[in-house]
């Protein structure tokens, strides 16, 4: 595994980390988008749970290439499916938001698989 593919990793699980941090504590700039595109809030503790779950993936394929080949693909389809959302929203200006998440995964698999 190459330097560039460890940093960009950590990079993705420390980004993904703090997102699903930021859903259990109830962060402001990221529950209240999440009321504002109509995600229902019985749904936000899932969302937590699963970009916690991503985070942890990535740092485990560091060890395990599979496990952290299929967390950057379903972290990935995680922030796809925000984009969605956030269109289904129109909100529009929004949609950067979850591409900047999604883009260190999208790295890492790539990087991962050119090994």
């Amino acid at each position: 595994m190459s330097v560039a593919c460890t940093v960009v990793t950590v990079l993705g699980a420390l980004m993904v980390g703090f997102s699903a941090y930021s859903v259990f504590a109830g962060a402001e700039y990221v529950v209240k988008p999440l009321a504002d595109y109509g995600v229902p809030r019985a749904w936000w503790t899932w969302l937590g749970v699963a970009k916690a779950a991503g985070a942890l993936g990535l740092l485990v394929g560091l060890a395990v290439p599979a496990v952290g080949y299929a967390a950057a693909v379903g972290v990935v389809l995680y922030f796809l499916g925000a984009v969605l959302t956030v269109i289904r929203a129109r909100a529009y200006a929004h949609i950067p938001f979850p591409l900047v998440y999604a883009a260190p995964a999208a790295a890492s698999l790539v990087l991962g698989l050119a090994v």
